[in-house]
């Protein structure tokens, strides 16, 4: 649908808004008094959330602005990692899997007083099937209420089993990543992307962002889990709160790493901590079955002393 298709079937003036996007095609933008958010629907990328008074809490890396390439290469916003996260699921498979790589279709769209929501969907295809041999259906839905809530549902559609893993892939806005602190990983088995053995070992205490982790933590048995990223340099706290994952990977790539669409002291203004679901061994959906992965972000002004500290509530 075109971009002013899209507008008279799903629009609504001052709530719903589509836009021409990456590559050609459209982003929709979510507003209301509780703030905004873009989301292209390449990829489902949620590529800002500003809430209302606040700055941008979203990463987004400057040089991409002007060439999406269909979802590669694209280091910002929060990107879908489905049918896989990472790559040792699958080899056969991308890095992350290929939903970021494809068009989603608006499915719906709602508002209220205190919430704008927008439901994007992507079906299995003989695209799709070239790389996954897979009946599905993929939901993703993203609403602004007094927080940003993302949603991904996973249906297998088909006559056999599947197996996949998903993640998303939100990348925090930091002043400074050396000014800032992850909370809410205390207790949790950990291993460390960063060592040639994948070296496993138990986490205590904060995670001061210090140094460029790519660390995997596995999360108590809990319907929800909670985590915190607090930045002295910005004086905010983003809390995050997630279901339907049994990993969080905090990551940021250090400035040895070079990635083709950041500059060259971007490293610097952002932290990944993801919700991840099944990693590395997938789980397994029955015939019909579904599979829910959500996530909820808030960000608060704190008082955020120079190690962290804050008094945010974890919701």
């Amino acid at each position: 649908m075109t971009v002013a298709e899209l507008n008279q079937r799903f629009g609504a003036p001052g709530r719903i808004v589509f836009l021409s996007g990456f590559a050609g095609y459209p982003n929709a933008v979510l507003a209301n008094k509780y703030g905004s958010a873009e989301v292209a629907l390449l990829g489902a990328n949620t590529l800002s959330y500003r809430p209302t008074g606040l700055g941008p809490v979203l990463f987004r890396p400057a040089k991409s602005d002007a060439d999406y390439n269909r979802g590669d290469k694209f280091h910002g916003g929060i990107p879908i990692c489905w049918p896989q996260f990472g790559n040792r699921f699958s080899r056969d498979l991308p890095q992350h899997g290929f939903a970021s790589k494809l068009v989603f279709e608006v499915r719906g769209t709602e508002y209220s007083e205190d919430i704008t929501e927008l439901t994007l969907g992507l079906t299995s295809s003989g695209e799709t099937k070239t790389v996954w041999p897979h009946d599905f259906d993929l939901e993703v839905k993203v609403s602004v209420s007094m927080k940003l809530n993302l949603t991904l549902t996973t249906t297998n559609t088909g006559e056999k089993p599947l197996a996949f893993s998903c993640g998303f892939h939100p990348y925090f806005l930091l002043r400074n990543r050396a000014d800032a602190t992850v909370r809410g990983l205390d207790g949790c088995a950990c291993t460390d992307g960063t060592t040639p053995d994948l070296k496993r070992s138990v986490w205590t205490g904060d995670l001061k962002l210090d140094f460029a982790p790519d660390h995997i933590f596995e999360m108590k048995p809990s319907p929800k889990h909670a985590y915190a990223i607090l930045d002295s340099g910005l004086r905010r706290a983003i809390a995050v709160a997630s279901g339907g994952n049994d990993c969080a990977v905090v990551w940021n790539p250090g400035a040895e790493t070079k990635l083709s669409d950041l500059a060259a002291d971007d490293w610097k203004k952002f932290v990944c901590v993801e919700p991840v679901s099944d990693w590395p061994s997938g789980r397994t959906l029955a015939p019909g079955a579904k599979h829910v992965l959500a996530a909820a972000v808030q960000a608060h002004l704190e008082d955020v002393g120079p190690h962290g500290d804050a008094g945010v509530k974890m919701v």
